[in-house]
């Protein structure tokens, strides 16, 4: 099995080698064997997979449940992992540092920090203010950088993913992460090659960009000719898991055919993934 600074130097390997790869979310200790089985070279978290198989929201999962799953998923392989983190599940730079300091410990080798505050202690959820949401990239690169491997971290701008589409804030904000000393940045949501050729432009860390823009439509071939690093998928395998499941459950129920049976991976392959 790899140690945890081999993973860490392959994964950092992975961000300064030529051309653009992908970086997909497993749900459990199945999925993250078979993505490697299929030749992934690392891996992360997806919160809301994770969330659905415990029957819970995605933001009603505590950091102790979030760093067991790490803990689990670290050792299902010898892949570098690194984590969905949310805001890292704290209101204070103390809180951010200590989710750093406590990922590593459950395996990480690499995590994000983002820019949204949930619903918490009777506040509601807001997405922070420049000042305060790079204070807080600040206190995770510092307790990321305190550890005795290469921590990857990556600081995101929530602001597309949640409705506001304010290009130049979106910038702003990447700009002040990436002097914070954020290893990679990442703006969920965005639309467009245009947009995305408008944040490249203005950044010189690696870039995260989930899935093919927020319609899903542009290829990978389109996103590494542009510049991006690393694409991840979010919730998207585990959707696709969980949207079949439900296909065949109401096919069974209603009409009461089992046609589903004809998607099926073969048995065989499935158990060689995870060997």
């Amino acid at each position: 099995m790899a140690t945890q600074s081999e993973k860490a130097e392959a994964f950092r390997d992975l961000h300064t080698a030529p051309g653009c790869f992908v970086i997909p979310n497993p749900r459990d200790i199945g999925s993250a064997k078979m993505l490697a089985g299929l030749g992934y070279k690392a891996l992360t978290t997806t919160s809301a997979g994770m969330a659905w198989g415990m029957g819970l929201g995605d933001t009603e999962v505590s950091r102790d449940q979030v760093l067991e799953h790490c803990r689990v998923l670290a050792a299902a392989t010898d892949l570098p992992l690194a984590a969905d983190l949310e805001d890292c599940y704290g209101d204070t730079p103390a809180d951010v540092a200590e989710t750093i300091r406590l990922g590593a410990e459950a395996g990480l080798v690499g995590g994000s920090i983002e820019d949204w505050a949930p619903e918490r202690n009777g506040s509601a959820a807001r997405i922070r203010p420049v000042a305060e949401a790079t204070e807080r990239v600040a206190a995770a690169v510092e307790a990321a950088r305190a550890l005795p491997f290469k921590f990857i971290l990556c600081a995101r701008s929530e602001n597309h993913i949640r409705g506001v589409t304010d290009l130049s804030d979106t910038i702003k904000r990447l700009q002040t992460f990436q002097e914070a000393g954020a290893d990679v940045l990442y703006a969920p949501g965005l639309r467009t090659l245009e947009d995305i050729r408008s944040v490249l432009a203005e950044i010189d860390r690696p870039f995260n960009m989930l899935m093919g823009g927020a319609t899903g439509f542009h290829n990978m071939a389109e996103l590494a000719e542009l510049g991006v690093k690393r694409v991840s998928l979010g919730a998207a395998f585990a959707n696709a898991a969980y949207s079949a499941f439900l296909r065949a459950a109401k096919e069974v129920a209603e009409p009461g055919t089992f046609t589903f049976r004809n998607d099926f991976a073969p048995a065989g392959e499935i158990a060689g993934l995870l060997k």
